[in-house]
């Protein structure tokens, strides 16, 4: 999925299903210069949840700056039918929890970096965490940070616009009075869910530190709505870190503010701990 470039640098792809692909980076592990077994175990995995559309070359320049700090990466990407029908979200979240419980993952430090829709697919995980928080309390200790991009934030009427913009934007104006239409018939199948979802993203039952890029102009992202969860977040006493632009683009601020964001990710990484960075970014 991200080219041959990754492959010569020794980045191996095993593809685990159809929409889950780990990226091992092969180099020298980021805690020791070892290769013990017990290294292996220490080194951090980072779960990425793209946007939907996200394309390959776009999403190798995020991947690639986890791979230059020494991180294996997960990609697990999400699909129209798992937001439009939330019953098929929640079977998506719960084979993700499942998977970062098997042998693969079940002793590696975990680092979460979720695009737009990709934040929705991540709490649907967390909607089946905090069913049962003791249950999976190891899982939970084990992640130690979390970065949230242009997450669709707001009513139901700015997640149909996200849909309209993403998956078909020059219908744009149709599919969102379709997907109100379709909302307002289904709300048990549908509302209902989403507001159950972000009740649980607002008292997440990860409250490890958090980094928020959003900005002024999103058309998907409510900046009101925002603005309120971090602050409901750091009143619980997550540490949060928000780097907010007046103008930029939906998933794009690396494109946009390239240093800016590099900066911003790199000084959040850097106060996690979880190894020491192997290049600059």
């Amino acid at each position: 999925m991200l080219g041959r470039a990754f492959l010569s640098r020794g980045i191996t792809a095993h593809r685990l299903s159809k929409n889950v692909t780990f990226y091992v980076n092969e180099s020298a592990p980021p805690v020791s210069e070892c290769r013990t077994n017990v290294c292996e175990d220490l080194k951090p995995v980072l779960v990425m949840l793209p946007w939907l559309g996200s394309r390959p070359q776009s999403l190798a320049k995020y991947c690639d700056i986890y791979f230059r700090t020494g991180y294996d990466v997960l990609v697990v990407e999400s699909q129209v039918q798992e937001f439009v029908w939330p019953r098929w979200g929640l079977n998506r979240g719960k084979m993700l929890l499942e998977l970062l419980q098997s042998e693969r993952f079940v002793s590696r430090p975990l680092l979460v970096h979720a695009f737009s829709i990709g934040g929705y697919t991540f709490t649907q995980l967390l909607v089946h965490i905090s069913q049962d928080t003791q249950k999976y309390q190891a899982l939970t200790q084990r992640i130690k940070g979390q970065v949230y991009d242009s997450l669709v934030a707001g009513s139901v009427e700015t997640m149909a616009i996200g849909l309209a913009k993403t998956v078909f934007p020059r219908l744009e104006t149709l599919v969102k009075h379709g997907s109100m239409l379709y909302f307002d018939m289904f709300r048990r199948q549908t509302q209902d869910y989403y507001n159950a979802s972000i009740d649980t993203f607002w008292n997440s039952p990860i409250t490890t530190p958090a980094l928020f890029f959003f900005c002024e102009n999103d058309p998907m992202s409510n900046l009101q709505a925002m603005d309120d969860v971090i602050d409901h977040w750091r009143k619980r006493g997550v540490v949060v870190t928000a780097k907010k632009w007046k103008d930029s683009s939906h998933a794009g601020h690396l494109k946009r503010h390239p240093q800016e964001y590099l900066t911003s990710l790199e000084t959040f990484l850097q106060s996690l701990c979880l190894a020491p960075l192997k290049a600059k970014m």
